[in-house]
């Protein structure tokens, strides 16, 4: 059994097999998939999937790349569409009566300075994180976690202001005795150091796992995984991102996730099937989807 707990299964490149696609993940063993959200239309679209297939959850918020859609009212609208209460949402007839059980995340969301260099927009983008993070609080879900570094590099100012925001953020569930303080997220497709990664797990964020852990000029990323215990980590695609070794090149999609538990299982010196079950097991504590 093995779980996608990144999957962007909304994008148009998978308009023409959809079907296809998660027929190949069911038949790699594939039994969770998680649909992040990257704007109020891909909630909405992320939501939609979800609702029309058992295996398909989502998660709804603003990817810090994608704030030029943000609006005053979006905290709400996000707020609206995980409450259920209506007027914000599809047409009742077109939804099931279960809709918001599907949402299990706030996500994506965090910090990019990669493509947002502006001083004054990296600042918008720590304000609505902080937004964010009030609103899972609020509502009870666990955030993933978007952070890249100008220039790509292992750790600059994103991942300082980000655990920053994080401990600040996980001092407060602490505080209320709140019951995400014990799983308050998963650093998504982890791409810092080996200290920043200790930091957030003793904030008890987990860390995702992704295809370039495959590849063969990933040692530094290697290392690190293998410094981090399993029982902290998830495993995701991020598709159509980032396909791992043996399908670079290609659109990546969830069926390929069971390379990257192989990658770990290597690493870690032990066998897909007991890397498979862990990080199973990591996804269903965190995100609570059962099965």
């Amino acid at each position: 059994m093995l779980t996608d707990t990144h999957c962007h299964l909304d994008f148009n490149k998978f308009d023409e097999d959809r079907v296809a696609v998660l027929q190949r993940a069911l038949d790699a063993g594939v039994t969770r998939i998680l649909i992040p959200a990257l704007n109020y239309e891909s909630s909405l679209a992320g939501i939609k999937l979800a609702e029309s297939h058992p295996n398909i959850f989502a998660a709804v918020g603003f990817h810090p790349t994608d704030l030029d859609k943000w609006e005053d009212s979006s905290i709400e609208k996000l707020r609206s569409l995980i409450l259920d209460s209506g007027s914000l949402l599809p047409k009742p007839q077109e939804r099931v009566p279960a809709f918001q059980n599907k949402i299990l995340a706030i996500g994506e969301i965090g910090l990019d300075y990669y493509w947002v260099k502006e001083p004054d927009k990296q600042a918008t983008q720590r304000n609505i994180l902080k937004q964010q993070l009030k609103l899972a609080q609020d509502v009870n879900k666990p955030v993933i976690i978007h952070m890249r570094e100008e220039n790509d590099a292992w750790f600059g100012q994103a991942s300082i202001d980000l655990l920053n925001i994080l401990s600040e953020w996980h001092q407060e569930l602490r505080a209320q005795n709140h019951p995400l303080k014990d799983k308050p997220g998963v650093l998504h497709s982890y791409n810092g150091n080996l200290e920043t990664a200790q930091k957030a797990l003793q904030l008890n964020f987990y860390i995702g796992v992704t295809g370039p852990v495959t590849y063969k000029n990933a040692d530094e990323k290697r290392n690190i995984i293998k410094q981090l215990p399993f029982t902290q980590l998830l495993i995701e695609t991020d598709a159509p991102f980032l396909t791992p070794i043996p399908h670079r090149g290609q659109r990546n999609e969830p069926a390929f996730v069971a390379h990257i538990a192989d990658k770990i299982a290597e690493i870690h010196l032990t066998t897909r099937e007991q890397i498979a079950e862990i990080t199973s097991a990591n996804a269903n504590r965190l995100f609570g989807w059962g099965g």
